[in-house]
Order: C-alpha cells, then structure tokens, then sequence
C-alpha cells in the first residue's frame, strides 16, 4: 500500500448511507476497503503512508459538469479555485465555445469572443489545434483532470463563419467530419450555446445531423439551449426532442427557469423530463446552487447586432442609428441573447472587465453606474463594450430559490460551477459551488441528505460521462478522493469576497497523489484528460 487512510466515514457515492471504514491506495487505485468488524489492512511497509481520518467523511472526488477552465488549468498550475472545492475532474469546450478544433482564422476569432470568459490567450502558446492535440496538451500535466465537449459554435465558426444563414451541404459534411474526428480523438460529446453567435444560427435539422454523429461515439449533447427566460420550458422541449430524433444522449447545462416569467416553474420542467424519461429517454442536467447568473455584456445583444463577429458587433455599436435600435430591440422587444426578456439593467452587475481603466465599474449595476455619471443606462453599456473590446463580464439577477432547490433534488441531477475566473468581482460559483451544496443546502438546509449530495456530484457525472471507475468509493476505481468534515464544510467564496477559497476541506487526491494536503495546496499536477473510450456504436 501507499496510503492507508483509517476511520473515515465513507460516503461512496452510491447515495446509500454512509459507512466506517479504513482504505487502501496503492498505485493510484483503491486496493482494499475494510469496514468496521473487518480484518484490518496492513500498513506494514517502510513507504505506506498512514492517515487518521477521524471525524472526517471519504467522497469520490467531485465532477464539475460545466466548467469554463479551457485556459485557466494551462495558466495557473496551482487552479486551488477548483482543486480546493474537491474537483477532481472538470468538463471544458462549454456553452458551443472553445478552443479546438480550430484553425488560424478561427483560433483568433474564437479568443476574441470569449475574452470575457477566459482572458484573451495572450499567455497562451496555442500549439494545438485539434481536440486530440488539445488534450494531448493537458496531458503535459494540470491540476485536476479535464473532460472536453466538442463546441458546436466553433465548430460553425469554423466551417460557416459568422453569417446567420443555413450551412450548405458541403458545409454541413464539414461540420460532421469535425464532430466525428474530435470524437474520434477523445471527446466525450458535443455543447452548444444557442444563445451565442454564431452557435445560435444553427438550425434544429443541422443540430440534430451533428447530434447522430455524437451518438455513433456514444457521446452526450449539452446544449446552453435557446432560452432560459421567455419560450424556456419550449426551449427544453425542443431539446429533448431534438435529441429524441437523433438517438443521442441529452445533458442540459445549468437548468435553470429564470426571469420573472418562470418564478415557480420548476414543477412544469421537472414534470417535462419525467415524462421523457419514462418514455426511454436519456437524460441529464447540471445546476449551480445559487440564483445569479454570469456571462458576457455583450453576450445581451440581440443576434442580428452581432452577426459577422466581434469587429461588425463594434462596428454597429459605434454607429448612431444602429445603436439606437439596438437599443431598442433589448429594452422595449426582449433580445434573443436576453433570452427574450426586455432587460432590467438593475439586474445586471458587473463583475469584470479587460480594460483596468474601467475597473471603476465593477461591483455595480449598470442601472447604478449610469445613475452615477448622470445618463442613460443604455449609453453606460454601450460605452462599455465599446471601450472594454467586449471583453466585460456580467453577473445576472434573475433566479429565483425554490426553483434552485426543486430542481437540485432530480433523480438525473448533477453539480456543474459554470464558473467564469475572470474579472475582478466573479460569481462565487466559481470557488465555492461544491462545499455551497455540501455545507448549505445539504447540512443547514436538509434539501438532499450528505449521501444524496455526494451522489449527485459523483456517481452521477461519472455515469454520463461514461466513466467505469471514477465516481465510487469501491476496491479498483481512481483514487481520486476528497476528504471532508461534513460538520464545517462550507464555501468561504461570497458576492463580496468571491476569491475566497472554502472550509473544511483539508485533503484532496487526484490519482492518489495529494493535490491538497492539510487544507493547502501541493505542488502535484496529477491532472490529465479524460478521453471518451474509443470505438463507434
């Protein structure tokens, strides 16, 4: 044995009750697990590490369905945002955007668009290009693990461009070559942000062609569907039977019911799934346990502003009349990328921004810096896009509580931060959604039992992803494992100290090395990719 870890309280993931139990690592597995009235294991050896566990639960490491780490885990090798949650395994290429695969023209026009989630890359020697090269990268070594979703909007990037018309057959051949080869070289499914541009172009009959493609691999959709305000349970309707008629795996990302017009919706989406479920479906979905959302500012424009890129989205915004109708077309019509809802600029705060000149701004409504400088909040937006490249991030006030916890409590539930680490203000999900549902909603609040809890965030995802020994405490599986005191865990990450890492969390393995050891971060880069097992249905 390497490491024999005595007394814990073993929560295994399985969401039945928890158990006593002394347990073994040796080679980076789980080589024996010895309950109580058992034959003890040995730790005899002059390497075996002993660890007295008492007082302190075992959990499979937790599996961050939707994360926005495509460039963080390559920039910061510490990445104590995830590994000090107990994330051992994050899932990137989220919401249709990301890095791979790409080529030169795509690869700038990609950094551009998602500066605001992920910094502009100027640190980042982007030697790849493929999903397989990609991955090939993380490999090299990282902090946690990583999963990557094949995303739909690049992919269209790449072989449509901008426009808001229907890819042609040829293009359409392209598009599926790119899915079948990033599956091919490890993906494990494909995302979409149809909400973003230009993702959002794409026709149900093209989603649904690339959609057979992923499920000839057996991968999973996870679709940022085409809305979470007005039209939302429709939105979800169009998902699952989408993906109904493509025999393909659905995983809704952060379902939420938000905006005043699904204040107590959650029953009508839940009763959605169940009847699909029981009809043969498969399905999944991932939520952050908190109300605010977080993206882009200019991610709010409407679809037909943002048409042909970052640089026509700049060029329309400097123009008078454009704007105006702009304008226009978020505040009095609802736009597409505000989910159909005219905006309340008192709910959108902003939590970063690119250009530090602007870092004035951070910490306040829109409504609240135009109040400020004495003019419109429109003109307060558009002057900041204009000035900040589009590069500024936004937290959005628009969840609503119960239809957090009812959806949480879902038999197919799973745990995803949807954390954003730019800016100077992000959401606290980005530090803290892991230890939030532990020490919130499962301790103080009784929504799910700890056992339950684990479950969700382990077993679950491991299950979606297709994973056949991660996600359990059981003799053979990764020991990538998380050590918690069920009596204090708690996100120390808040709206008004949003970096602040959690408690109660003192030992984290990955592989069964010591990613976090006596609640501080090692120098371990046990992280690799986790690739989708290679063979077609």
């Amino acid at each position: 044995m390497d490491l024999v870890i005595r007394n814990a309280r073993v929560i295994d993931g399985t969401g039945t009750p928890s158990y006593p139990a002394d347990v073994g690592i040796a080679d980076g597995r789980i080589a024996a697990i010895r309950k109580s009235g058992e034959p003890p294991l040995s730790d005899a050896g002059p390497r075996t590490r002993t660890l007295d566990a008492h007082g302190l639960a075992l959990s499979p490491g937790f599996i961050d369905m939707h994360a926005h780490s495509d460039l963080a885990l390559l920039r910061d090798p510490d990445h104590s945002a995830k590994a000090a949650q107990g994330v051992t395994l994050e899932v990137l290429g989220q919401d249709g955007l990301s890095y791979a695969p790409v080529d030169d023209r795509t690869l700038g026009e990609v950094r551009r668009a998602i500066t605001g989630w992920n910094g502009d890359g100027s640190d980042i020697d982007f030697d790849w290009r493929t999903v397989g090269e990609y991955l090939d990268r993380l490999d090299r070594g990282i902090a946690v693990n990583a999963a990557y979703l094949i995303p739909q909007g690049t992919v269209r990037m790449y072989a449509v461009g901008w426009d808001d018309r229907p890819a042609t057959p040829q293009q359409l051949d392209h598009m599926r070559q790119l899915v079948a080869e990033g599956m091919e070289q490890g993906a494990v499914g494909m995302s979409s942000g149809l909400t973003y541009t230009p993702g959002m172009y794409a026709t149900d009959s093209e989603l649904t062609e690339l959609c057979r493609v992923v499920a000839r691999y057996d991968g999973y959709y996870c679709p940022h569907h085409r809305s979470y305000g007005a039209g939302a349970l429709e939105a979800y309707e169009e998902m699952v039977r989408l993906t109904r008629d493509a025999g393909c795996s659905l995983h809704l990302a952060h379902a939420t019911m938000n905006f005043g017009v699904n204040k107590g919706r959650a029953p009508e989406l839940l009763t959605l799934l169940d009847d699909a479920l029981a009809s043969g479906a498969d399905i999944s979905l991932d939520t952050y346990p908190y109300t605010p959302g977080c993206t882009t500012l200019v991610a709010m424009l409407p679809s037909w502003a943002s048409e042909g890129g970052p640089e026509a989205i700049l060029a329309r915004l400097r123009d008078d009349d454009t704007a105006e109708r702009v304008r226009h077309h978020m505040e009095v019509v609802g736009a597409d990328g505000c989910h159909g809802v005219p905006i309340d600029w008192g709910t959108i705060e902003i939590s970063g921004v690119s250009d530090p000149e602007l870092t004035d701004c951070v910490g306040k409504t829109v409504a609240e810096a135009s109040a400020q400088r004495g003019e419109a909040p429109w003109t307060t937006a558009r002057r900041l896009l204009i000035d900040d490249g589009l590069g500024s991030t936004i937290l959005q006030h628009v969840g609503h509580e119960e239809n957090v916890r009812a959806i949480m409590r879902h038999p197919v539930h799973t745990g995803g931060s949807d954390g954003i680490l730019q800016g100077e203000k992000p959401h606290p999900r980005a530090y803290g959604t892991f230890p939030h549902y532990l020490g919130h909603y499962a301790r103080e609040l009784g929504i799910l039992t700890i056992e339950e809890t684990v479950a969700h965030l382990t077993s679950r995802p491991a299950a979606r992803l297709r994973l056949p020994d991660r996600g359990l405490v059981r003799e053979g599986y990764r020991a990538d494992l998380v050590l918690f005191d069920p009596d204090t865990v708690a996100a120390g990450s808040t709206f008004e100290a949003p970096r602040t890492l959690p408690v109660g969390i003192p030992y984290v393995l990955i592989d069964g090395k010591f990613v976090i050891e006596d609640g501080r971060r090692t120098d371990v880069l046990a992280g690799r990719s986790v690739r989708r097992t290679p063979g077609v249905r």
